[in-house]
């Protein structure tokens, strides 16, 4: 430790990084920047508190505390004013400044930083995932999806994956094709796991000569052909039937009332995934 360095006593209702960050860093603004540090974190009670007040008492330290329970913060502060303790008090200012402008008071519940910040990587996680496995490109990602969904092509499957991406689930997507087998992998899911997605032919058909269109091609190519679609659709509807699994029509449906069909399948009324 750097000479006449104190010690920082680093106190919090959840894990206590943010403190130790502000600490660290405000350190580092002093020749060798080097202070010793102590963590007290997940504190949930007042003798925790008695405890650190009186370390910090006999090593003549500092407590930086990140604590957002008010009964807590309330004994800390007073608890270390009695014993002419220094306290830093990292993140009141900041609440206080959140509460006086939108006049609402804060929840006063520890860790939501970091739920917040894990909801964020699972969306990620989720969103990495539905590019991974879009359009039938690894089969091996089938057994670890939340959903998989089937269909030909041009019927919103990766928007579709990627919706549902947003609401932190695993989607892969396959298409169907008569010329290429279904995966064995998606055999060997669960019937609830699967959904198929279907179209009308005259709808598919637009889609498709516009979808040619943008690509600089002809829209008579046989991929948007009226005997072609029928062919697939008609190919993707055994498919469907082999492995009994629901199948929603898209044709009418935004992305957005394709993906409330698809969690209703999946999770039920009423057990449906948090928002976004």
């Amino acid at each position: 430790m750097g000479a006449g360095m104190p010690v920082v006593y680093v106190v919090s209702d959840s894990v206590g990084e943010t403190a130790e960050f502000v600490v660290r860093a405000a350190a580092s603004q002093f020749d060798g920047g080097h202070t010793e540090l102590r963590r007290v974190s997940h504190v949930q009670e007042t003798g925790a508190i008695d405890e650190t007040v009186a370390a910090a008492r006999e090593e003549n330290a500092i407590i930086a505390f990140t604590i957002v329970m008010p009964q807590l913060r309330a004994h800390l502060l007073a608890q270390a004013a009695a014993n002419g303790v220094r306290t830093v008090d990292i993140m009141g200012p900041m609440l206080q400044a959140f509460a006086d402008v939108t006049g609402l008071a804060p929840h006063g519940k520890p860790g939501l930083v970091h739920q917040l910040d894990e909801e964020y990587f699972r969306r990620v996680e989720a969103i990495e995932f539905a590019v991974k496995y879009d359009d039938g490109r690894d089969p091996r990602g089938l057994e670890r999806a939340d959903i998989v969904l089937i269909g030909v092509s041009r019927t919103s499957k990766t928007p579709l994956s990627m919706y549902l991406a947003h609401r932190r689930l695993r989607v892969a997507n396959v298409p169907l094709v008569p010329e290429v087998a279904p995966p064995e992998e998606l055999y060997r899911l669960p019937k609830g796991r699967v959904i198929g997605l279907t179209i009308r032919p005259d709808k598919l058909n637009l889609i498709r000569k516009e979808r040619l269109k943008s690509l600089g091609l002809t829209p008579e190519a046989s991929y948007a052909s009226r005997e072609r679609i029928e062919q697939e659709l008609a190919y993707a509807h055994r498919v469907i039937q082999e492995l009994g699994c629901p199948v929603i029509d898209v044709s009418d449906k935004a992305v957005e009332e394709t993906a409330a069909v698809v969690l209703e399948y999946v999770f039920g009324k009423g057990r449906r995934p948090a928002p976004a």
